[in-house]
């Protein structure tokens, strides 16, 4: 394989001049170029072996031979008959698209390459130009008069490329007149890929760790409960109160699923002590699992039948632990899946009740059929009823604007709970401008699975229309705090904001309500959650 040199990202300055000016050439004579820096690593051998994935090899995309089976064409052309015939949305959106225009600068990466190829009615007609090729009449008999193309490696590795600088916001979904969701055309496209072995090793990994271990980092059970008691001593440190999780304790009434990312790296610990706290607090019969231990589900950005597979674990655990019903973390695409995708593939879960929160009785009527409630959905509630006895003075250091992340924005239309939280919980709460919020937020540029570090560029690239709606915050009121309730996002934006908006943090929605959370029988607070020193008490003893 070529050895790729590690590239420096360009400096903001640079990256901020756009050029709009499109190609000279038509877009199907312009050809793919794979620059290192705007790409991630192929997926590793070992863990398309172990996920059962087609042609396992090491394979690099700067090389020129991507080691293709044998026959590929025929491959690729086969799996999209047979999703032509499985999914009738994929038809839909083949058929139906009039290139009017709508979602061309709606999409983040077009906005911030310019290049064409990236507005999401381009983006689709990569493949569309194949579909009517070899599956219309007009394609098969007019060809390129009628936007159709013959399958070629170039054709692929171009797929490839674009399908890898999507990250299935759904954003320009929003804004098309039929509702094309060219979300669901990038994950028929990456199936298509991985049928001949082209995963990216950012997804193919995690989604290997998750189907052996239970998450996407590899913890094995005694890292995590160790990594959970390490916070529970930084709690004690800050409040005074000892707090003692259960683990996989069967007969709980409920379970709770993060992120595997809110175990370990800021700023998702902070997010996890929140969790933690709260429990305590509300003296909460939950229990964690650490065979389920991983509420996101990169099978997602692999396959719809691999993120089945990834999903079915949290309810097979349910299942085990005879608890009642399940509270989930603050993730973005397990929110996604759960809510659009899981009655189809594993649900309905009639195996447990409907979430009814033991706190204040509100019965949890949209999670009739999942039996799973978000940990915003839960905490609003409280707030809603007065359970909670909060300081906002605690969060006064804190300027603080918020982040739609966009599966559960977008996805499961939760875009008022967060807001009521951070509300209570800050004194200093600024919106970010109309449209790059709630229905209409900007991605973070690194999700369903790009968040790599070798394609930094792409990523700060696909951030910059987010980026650029903080610093409007940032230089009108002063904001220095970016808060949100995706593990990606907390895991994506400190790279974002420290490059584009250096001084803004990032922060989970539950880490901000652990900093106001006053708790029974703690002593007088001086430190925030990352142990840093409260407002007004610097220095105290």
């Amino acid at each position: 394989m070529a050895k790729v040199e590690k590239v420096k990202t360009p400096k903001p300055q640079e990256l901020s001049q756009i050029d709009f000016k499109p190609p000279a050439t038509d877009w199907m004579d312009t050809p793919t170029v794979i620059k290192p820096g705007n790409f991630c690593w192929g997926g590793k051998e070992k863990d398309l072996l172990t996920l059962g994935l087609p042609n396992p090899r090491q394979w690099s995309p700067a090389d020129e031979d991507w080691k293709l089976p044998e026959g590929w064409e025929t491959t690729i052309l086969e799996g999209m008959a047979e999703r032509l015939a499985k999914y009738r949305s994929f038809k839909i959106f083949m058929d139906i698209c009039v290139r009017c225009g709508a979602c061309a600068d709606k999409c983040h990466f077009y906005i911030a390459t310019g290049d064409p190829k990236n507005m999401p009615v381009l983006r689709a007609e990569l493949i569309r130009s194949v579909y009517k090729k070899y599956f219309t009449t007009s394609g098969k008999f007019l060809g390129r008069l009628a936007g159709a193309r013959e399958l070629d490696e170039d054709v692929l590795k171009e797929w490839w490329s674009y399908f890898f600088q999507c990250t299935e916001c759904r954003r320009c979904s929003v804004f098309c007149p039929y509702g094309i969701d060219q979300a669901e055309v990038t994950i028929i496209g990456r199936e298509l890929l991985n049928l001949v072995g082209l995963n990216i090793d950012w997804i193919s990994g995690p989604a290997a760790n998750c189907y052996m271990k239970g998450n996407h980092l590899g913890l094995e059970p005694h890292a995590i409960v160790g990594n959970i008691e390490t916070m529970c001593d930084d709690i004690e440190e800050i409040t005074g109160i000892r707090v003692n999780p259960t683990f996989n304790r069967k007969g709980a009434e409920i379970m709770f699923v993060t992120p595997s990312g809110d175990f370990m790296g800021e700023p998702g610990i902070y997010t996890c002590m929140g969790y933690l706290m709260l429990f305590h607090e509300l003296g909460l019969d939950y229990t964690w699992s650490t065979y389920a231990s991983e509420g996101g589900n990169f099978g997602f950005f692999t396959s719809n039948d691999m993120a089945k597979r990834l999903n079915y674990k949290i309810y097979a655990e349910a299942k085990r632990l005879g608890v009642k019903w399940i509270i989930g973390g603050e993730c973005g695409h397990m929110w996604r899946v759960l809510n659009q995708y899981m009655d189809t593939w594993n649900g309905p879960a009639d195996f447990l009740e409907v979430p009814r929160s033991p706190i204040t009785g509100t019965v949890f009527e949209n999670a009739k059929s999942t039996k799973m409630i978000h940990i915003s959905e839960f905490t609003a509630d409280l707030i809603k009823h007065n359970k909670l006895t909060l300081d906002p003075s605690r969060n006064d250091h804190l300027k603080v604007t918020y982040h739609d992340s966009c599966n559960p924005s977008r996805g499961m239309g939760l875009l008022e709970e967060p807001r009521e939280i951070i509300k209570a919980i800050c004194n200093n709460f600024y919106e970010m401008p109309e449209n790059t919020i709630r229905e209409k937020t900007f991605c973070c540029g690194s999700g369903s699975g790009l968040n790599a570090s070798e394609n930094m560029e792409q990523r700060m690239r696909g951030g910059f229309p987010r980026a650029n709606a903080v610093k409007y915050v940032k230089d009108k009121h002063g904001v220095n705090m970016l808060a949100n309730i995706c593990a990606v996002d907390r895991a994506a934006l400190p790279a974002l904001m420290d490059y584009w908006n250096p001084g803004v943090g990032v922060a989970g929605v539950t880490e901000l309500l652990a900093n106001a959370l006053v708790m029974r029988g703690e002593k007088e607070r001086t430190l925030d959650i990352r142990l840093e020193d409260l407002p007004g008490k610097e220095g105290d003893e």
